[in-house]
């Protein structure tokens, strides 16, 4: 009940769409109730001996017929509107769960595949339409006939109406007990559509992989075994499916058993008239059929629960970084960084940077090297606030982050990762991206500083061109260029490479290095490299080793100094 009541919640904005369905299923039900009655009216004529005539015939036929035409129109209601009403609600949840997975911290994607958070996104969300457009409809017709037969029933003959009812409490123990049975079993089948999803995602990603080294047979075989895992797992909800409706359907035959035994018994002894009985039986019908009904759409209501349940863990998920209620917007500043004691880790037991302390003046340039894994791409991360410190703070301009919004924050940063992401539209709306009121001018002044103008007009329609998935028409080193052109078209105070020029040539990256280096002093740079060519030219390089900075100084200082920089400018 407290699934449902939070999906009635969120189909709030939704109930006009709503109300017309339940007015509609109203009017179904209300026509449905009324059809036995006319047959009974008709046959109590017969049973009375009165002599049939057209006056008789006619307005019962009309009744029927009209009564029947207007089940179109209210189907029609409870039908369509349910699914607009439904359909607009999953379009809306999409858009939530979207929403709040950007809201959410880089943590809690450590452990989660592409594939699976698409699968709860589309898939999961999908089965709320199921839900709002037929079983809850349905549920809730099936209940106003229940009631109404019911009382229709105790109202013809109390005594034979009872009877009726004692396969009842076995009906909802046999439907109570397959609800505790198959939910689990759907939970898993969700989980398997959703890891089949993320092997898909990973493989129709890496094909070019698979088939360099000949995977093929091994990836087919992987992901035949995510779909038959998914395949058994529904197999064995609908085993248990296979056996619940049919004991069901004997349950329900029990009532009409019973109508037929004591209602010819009472007939016999002239205490119930033929057209009753009749009458009794059609409304037996009427009552068991929901019963029977529900029991198939107990099945729906399961699937549908076990994936709204995943939709809510996600949508229930506190983002680890979010805005202080009292953080402050902070204008485009200067671009001064200041780290003050800063300790960090991502986890519990895992210390990344310890005690980490240094300052970078606006229009400065600041290197962060050292091996692999001693921290540099985190202390970047803590400074786009992907990630909080355990201790210490983190300042811009002399704004603690934690106490700034993070879309304020985040105008004063461009970054260049070395794993490039583009977006599968053209080159100029990718240089563009982050940069919603440049101009053409703009974008191509943006490329040339990259020296990606010369690449982008020998391709077949220059700026226009699009450039596929992840950007796959173009080379690695073309979209490193695309990448650094469009942080520096941001024009934030504070520009982060990242490993910036690992993919580019020795010549592109000179040109690259010089753009950069007609960037200084109108913001800071902040760069992680290995190539000693990227760094000399620092104001200040910081040498981490073990999560700490060990040496500290320009170029020349720290080889005079010897130490881990002098080593690694050696290799």
């Amino acid at each position: 009940m407290s699934f449902l009541q939070r999906l009635f919640k969120e189909a709030r904005p939704h109930w006009k769409y709503l109300l017309v369905t339940g007015l509609a299923i109203l009017g179904l039900t209300g026509l449905d109730l009324m059809a036995p009655q006319l047959i009974r009216s008709l046959l109590s004529h017969v049973e009375s001996g009165d002599k049939l005539t057209m006056e008789v015939i006619r307005p019962i036929a009309q009744s029927l017929l009209l009564l029947y035409a207007s089940k179109i129109g209210f189907r029609f209601l409870a039908s369509y509107m349910s699914h607009v009403g439904s359909w607009q609600l999953v379009a809306d949840m999409r858009t939530r769960v979207y929403d709040h997975l950007q809201k959410l911290s880089m943590g809690f994607f450590q452990d989660k595949q592409t594939g699976q958070l698409m699968s709860i996104t589309i898939n999961d969300v999908a089965t709320f339409e199921s839900l709002i457009a037929h079983a809850i409809p349905e549920l809730g017709a099936n209940i106003l006939v229940l009631v109404g037969v019911s009382a229709i029933l105790f109202d013809m003959n109390p005594t034979l109406a009872a009877l009726t009812l004692v396969p009842v409490p076995f009906l909802f123990l046999a439907t109570r007990l397959y609800a505790l049975k198959v939910r689990p079993i759907f939970s898993v089948a969700q989980k398997k559509i959703a890891d089949l999803n993320a092997v898909l995602q990973d493989n129709l990603s890496g094909l070019k992989e698979i088939q360099i080294f000949n995977k093929q047979a091994w990836e087919r075989q992987q992901v035949d075994h995510h779909s038959q895992s998914h395949v058994q797992a529904i197999l064995r909800a609908l085993r248990f499916g296979a056996i619940f409706q049919p004991t069901i359907e004997f349950l329900t035959s029990l009532g009409t058993v019973i109508v037929i035994f004591f209602g010819g018994i009472l007939a016999m002894r002239g205490q119930m008239a033929g057209s009753d009985i009749v009458a009794f039986m059609l409304y037996l019908n009427l009552f068991y059929q929901p019963i029977t009904a529900m029991s198939r759409l107990m099945e729906d209501i399961q699937r549908a629960i076990a994936g709204g349940e995943r939709v809510f863990k996600v949508l229930d998920t506190v983002p680890g970084i979010e805005d202080r209620l009292d953080a402050i917007a902070i204008p485009k500043g200067k671009g001064h960084i200041r780290f003050e004691n800063v300790s960090f880790g991502y986890s519990d037991d895992q210390k990344v940077l310890e005690d980490i302390s240094f300052e970078v003046r606006p229009g400065q340039m600041v290197a962060l090297v050292g091996p692999t894994g001693v921290g540099k791409t985190s202390i970047i991360s803590l400074l786009a606030r992907f990630y909080d410190p355990r201790s210490g703070r983190i300042l811009i301009d002399g704004h603690d982050l934690c106490s700034v919004t993070l879309k304020s924050l985040r105008e004063q940063i461009s970054v260049v990762l070395q794993d490039v992401f583009l977006f599968g539209g053209t080159i100029a709306e990718n240089i563009a991206y982050g940069s919603e009121h440049a101009s053409f001018d703009d974008i191509v002044n943006a490329a040339k500083s990259a020296c990606a103008h010369d690449f982008i007009m020998n391709t077949e329609m220059g700026y226009n061109t699009a450039i596929g998935e992840r950007g796959v028409r173009l080379s690695g080193e073309q979209k490193q260029r695309i990448a650094i052109a469009r942080a520096v078209l941001r024009n934030a105070p504070i520009l982060i490479l990242d490993e910036a020029t690992a993919s580019v040539d020795v010549e592109t990256e000179a040109q690259i290095q010089a753009a950069i280096n007609g960037l200084a002093g109108s913001r800071t740079v902040v760069v992680i490299a290995h190539r000693l060519s990227t760094v000399k030219r620092a104001d200040t390089i910081l040498v981490l080793e073990d999560g700490r900075i060990v040496q500290q100084g320009n170029h020349q200082t720290l080889i005079a100094q010897g130490g881990l920089y002098a080593r690694l400018s050696n290799m």
